[in-house]
């Protein structure tokens, strides 16, 4: 394979009429291309700043092997790839002069991609702490006994529950995100449902949301109990709950992510039926003082100059 095998584009539409049969055809593993796609067609390319979104896809002989989207200042998303296509990736970015944050894939891919950026660039690549584990449900098995107490489902009347419990997740998480009804339409919590597992006498203990059907997936995201909560079961109910909403609303294969760094609730997870996809990294970049002369000066060739606009693509 060539870096010219590599298409670029910042249409969302024409990255999906090329790529979506790639993408669900194995949506576990294209959970975020598929997730942040759809965001995009949504909300349209201006909702996520001054620079467009740019999404890739890699084509050879008429099929497409692999894909990638770049959102500033997001950061750069990979499907799996090989050492191969990680390197003619590399070669291709580095020639269009394309800044790489930092990269977001499964484990293989995201070490790969790493070493290939460092290699042409010079960038010099630091993982993250916090590394995450993909799971998929297989058969969903309840707690038994579940806690006392029931599930509700927030609706459109209940923004401001929403926008506290997602507000107390990030804090936990240590995710920087400004949650308030003028912010709310642009973060990543919007677009979510949201249960609440309350006690006998209404209080909400713990919540989870999920995501839009996309592909045929659902991910389950977020999931959050109080401190002063946990240890009474409330975490695996609400999963359950929204674990059997997902797969009412037609899913046909369920996700989430979890912190591997917290085995409470990667053995939660584990009981309630979910299974390990793969493993999740993340890289981020920063710039070495003797920059390559890839980066330095972007080569001359198949796309150097293209301007990927939409309704086209660069090849």
């Amino acid at each position: 394979m060539r870096p010219d095998d590599w298409h670029f584009t910042e249409d969302v539409d024409g990255f999906l009429a090329r790529a979506g049969h790639f993408l669900r055809s194995q949506p576990g593993w294209h959970i975020m291309q598929l997730t942040w796609a759809e965001r995009v067609r949504k909300r349209g390319a201006g909702a996520f700043g001054a620079e467009a979104p740019l999404f890739g896809v890699l084509e050879h002989g008429g099929e497409v092997h692999a894909t990638f989207y770049r959102l500033p200042p997001r950061g750069f998303g990979l499907s799996p790839l090989t050492p191969e296509q990680a390197d003619t990736l590399a070669v291709r970015l580095a020639s269009l002069g394309n800044p790489v944050p930092s990269v977001s894939a499964d484990d293989r891919t995201a070490a790969l991609f790493a070493e290939a950026w460092q290699r042409h660039t010079g960038a010099t690549p630091k993982q993250r702490e916090t590394r995450l584990r993909l799971y998929r449900l297989e058969a969903l098995t309840p707690p038994d006994p579940m806690p006392t107490g029931r599930g509700r489902v927030l609706g459109e009347r209940d923004l401001e529950q929403a926008m506290f419990w997602c507000g107390e997740f990030a804090r936990a998480v240590g995710e920087e995100v400004s949650i308030s009804a003028d912010t709310w339409a642009d973060t990543r919590f919007a677009d979510k449902r949201y249960t609440l597992w309350e006690a006998p006498d209404g209080t909400p203990v713990s919540v989870a949301g999920m995501n839009p059907l996309i592909g045929g997936q659902i991910q389950v995201d977020i999931v959050y109990t109080p401190a002063d909560q946990r240890g009474r079961g409330y975490a695996g109910a609400v999963t359950t709950e929204v674990s059997r909403a997902a797969l009412a609303a037609g899913a046909r294969d369920v996700v989430l992510f979890a912190d591997l760094s917290n085995p409470t609730s990667n053995a939660l997870y584990q009981r309630l039926g979910y299974r390990t996809l793969t493993d999740w990294a993340v890289y981020d970049f920063a710039r070495d003082t003797s920059e390559s002369p890839a980066a330095q000066h972007p080569r001359s060739g198949p796309g150097a100059d293209a301007v990927c606009r939409p309704g086209s693509w660069s090849s």
